[in-house]
């Protein structure tokens, strides 16, 4: 791999000082230890580019991800996402890498059990299966139903999603508009077991509360974003 500290790719459009600040976080580790510090955006407030990232110290779970691939691509990987898909829950977003030919995975929630996954799955299908278990609602259903193929961010350079000073909502607009592909049967889907009750209070530890809001307020899950469409027209993808 060539990195950007190597001189071997472009800076694109960071600063020497945001460069060398991504690229100390390696192996994927730090990428995911980085990200647990930081303060959690619960209402899910904003959608911030990397730079906004490193200057707010805040970050949700879409832009966690798009931070962590950033990370990755300074360290001369490919910027790859995956979008998951649940019912009765929020979609999370996972950034992707490979070692070996195994994929790993880093994230930021609101639940502990869907962050980071060491690179040990053969396929993107068994690295989303290893979600299931700690993919669950405040009712204790577990709710991951599918999944996207990878999607590289450096088709949407153009869009400037490592050094927006704007909020990219149309990034997870456009994720929730391409093709999912089905994770379990619909007969595994009925014969999920509720998630049990240490498994759920494994999952709510370190869980970041948002201020109480007025009654007329609409209260979302805490890895939430705004209500979205998706609309296929709303961001500029280079093939």
């Amino acid at each position: 791999m060539t990195s950007v500290r190597s001189g071997g790719a472009g800076d694109f459009g960071l600063t020497p000082r945001e460069i060398a600040t991504l690229a100390r976080l390696t192996p994927p580790w730090r990428i995911q230890k980085f990200l647990d510090g930081l303060d959690y955006d619960v209402r899910g407030e904003g959608c911030r580019s990397p730079r906004r990232v490193l200057r707010e110290r805040r970050v949700q779970c879409m832009d966690g991800a798009l931070f962590a691939a950033a990370a990755l691509r300074i360290s001369g990987e490919p910027p790859l996402i995956v979008d998951l898909e649940a019912v009765q829950d929020d979609d999370h977003v996972l950034a992707l890498y490979r070692r070996n030919g195994l994929w790993g995975a880093i994230a930021r929630s609101n639940y502990s059990g869907l962050r980071f996954r060491e690179p040990l799955f053969e396929s993107i299908r068994d690295l989303v299966l290893s979600y299931v278990e700690g993919y669950f609602n405040l009712r204790r259903e577990k709710t991951v139903r599918r999944y996207s193929r990878p999607v590289d961010l450096s088709r949407l350079d153009a869009r400037g999603w490592m050094t927006a000073e704007e909020d990219l909502w149309d990034i997870p607009n456009y994720l929730v508009g391409i093709p999912h592909v089905r994770l379990l049967t619909p007969a595994q889907e009925k014969a999920l077991a509720p998630v049990s009750r240490v498994v759920f209070e494994a999952g709510l530890v370190g869980r970041a509360f948002s201020p109480p809001r007025s009654r007329r307020s609409t209260v979302r899950s805490p890895t939430s974003r705004p209500p979205r469409r998706a609309r296929r027209g709303s961001i500029e993808i280079r093939t």
